[in-house]
């Protein structure tokens, strides 16, 4: 029989899970700029090779809807729990086997196509596991304190953004190119498994969550839950999808975009520059229970319109900042910009969770959140490379603040509720 559920459990569950989950998702960001472009794709132009490349990494967006709605159908219909253990195992699975992936001068043409299946699998992983850690933790919150209960699951992006990092570093330092080439770059996807392993022992040692055991004794629970989100609730969707996507855009601007700017037009080396960026994510993690005090204080919308705006802003800083190319400038580019990141999505979570009622919660929450990743981040740094490459700099900065106009927009009819 499970253990009661306790509060550091319960948040701890939350936390690894999504730690896990986007150490996976991360490593094939990184991976799909320095390693993919070469050995998983014919020999072709650069630019041709790392396009190709960036397109595989949008396939798992394309996954995560499809996520959503199987994971989410079981996630309201039998519990959060069983649904969040199948999830992991999904994601976990399918990075093990992108690390044991044959290359084109092995296979040819299969090579891609083994890659975006495995991120197909990635994605579809993904799409269930954001919903129900989010749902876990906001769902046992008690009165006052959503939001920072909400923001733990958050916390993993940046955590599995530094693990992913920091074990890249370790490898540029240890082994030279053509071994980090050779067999290097499968270690971090071969060592995900015993992460996986963890966040089971983990996720199998937690209780059902309150919210979804009075919906079983109420007998509420929804016969399709997608059904019911589209025909019921299609305003709420659209909203919670828009309110999503400067948060979207914003992130993967700053990661794979600047990670392939910064080692290509800019000049610096992959680790001096993966060193900037685990700068600029502390300042991600910093800011996301800064975030979640003030929306729990002033409300979950209220906090994410101050961000938004900042991210208007900020699009105004670009060029200034990030086209100049000094190693300080770009530090405070990454610092400012991943700081922003930590302060729209700390209460996004808890906004989007709020927006759907508790038999529909899990699917429409994790609907919202990966309709918004298709739409904002996916192609976000295939748009953002061609812009720089036809416009210069300064027109992804421009692209920024005009998607962050949208969410803005889209904010503004969120329903106003009151502080708890």
């Amino acid at each position: 029989m499970s253990a009661p559920a306790s509060p550091r459990r319960i948040l701890f569950a939350s936390l690894i899970g999504t730690t896990i989950e986007f150490f996976d998702f991360y490593i094939y960001a990184t991976a799909a700029v320095l390693v993919f472009p070469k050995l998983f794709f014919p020999a072709s132009e650069p630019t041709a090779a790392t396009l190709q490349s960036l397109a595989t990494f949008a396939l798992a967006f394309l996954a995560r809807p499809l996520g959503s709605a199987v994971f989410g159908h079981y996630g309201d219909r039998i519990g959060r729990k069983a649904t969040l253990v199948a999830a992991l195992l999904t994601m976990g699975i399918s990075t093990v086997l992108i690390g044991l992936l044959p290359t084109y001068a092995q296979v040819g043409v299969l090579a891609p196509a083994l890659l975006a299946l495995c991120r197909f699998g990635q994605g579809l992983g993904l799409g269930g596991e954001w919903g129900g850690a989010v749902l876990l933790a906001t769902e046992n919150a008690p009165p006052g304190k959503r939001a920072w209960y909400g923001m733990f699951p958050q916390l993993g992006a940046p955590l599995g953004f530094l693990c992913s990092t920091g074990v890249f570093l370790v490898l540029a330092h240890f082994l030279d190119e053509g071994q980090f080439m050779a067999w290097g770059w499968r270690v971090p996807f071969l060592a995900s498994a015993a992460l996986v392993l963890v966040g089971l022992w983990v996720r199998l040692r937690i209780t059902e969550t309150p919210a979804f055991q009075k919906t079983l004794e109420r007998e509420e629970r929804e016969r399709l839950p997608m059904a019911t989100v589209l025909l019921r609730h299609p305003g709420t969707l659209v909203v919670g999808t828009l309110a999503l996507m400067a948060t979207f855009v914003l992130f993967y601007l700053m990661t794979v975009f600047a990670l392939s700017w910064g080692t290509s037009a800019l000049g610096y080396g992959r680790e001096q520059f993966l060193l900037l960026q685990m700068v600029g994510v502390l300042c991600f993690a910093a800011t996301i229970p800064l975030s979640a005090v003030y929306a729990d204080r002033f409300g979950r919308r209220r906090a994410m319109i101050v961000a938004t705006v900042g991210i208007i802003l900020f699009g105004l800083l670009f060029k200034p900042l990030f086209g100049a190319g000094s190693a300080w400038q770009v530090l405070l580019f990454l610092c400012v910009g991943l700081g922003l990141m930590g302060m729209t999505y700390g209460p996004c979570g808890t906004i989007l969770a709020e927006m759907f009622p508790t038999p529909v919660r899990y699917t429409g929450a994790s609907l919202a959140f990966n309709l918004a990743g298709i739409l904002g981040a996916s192609p976000a740094p295939y748009i953002a490379t061609r812009l720089a490459g036809d416009h210069g700099i300064a027109a992804v900065g421009g692209y920024m603040a005009g998607m962050a106009t949208l969410t803005l927009l889209a904010l503004l009819l969120v329903p106003r509720k009151p502080v708890e």
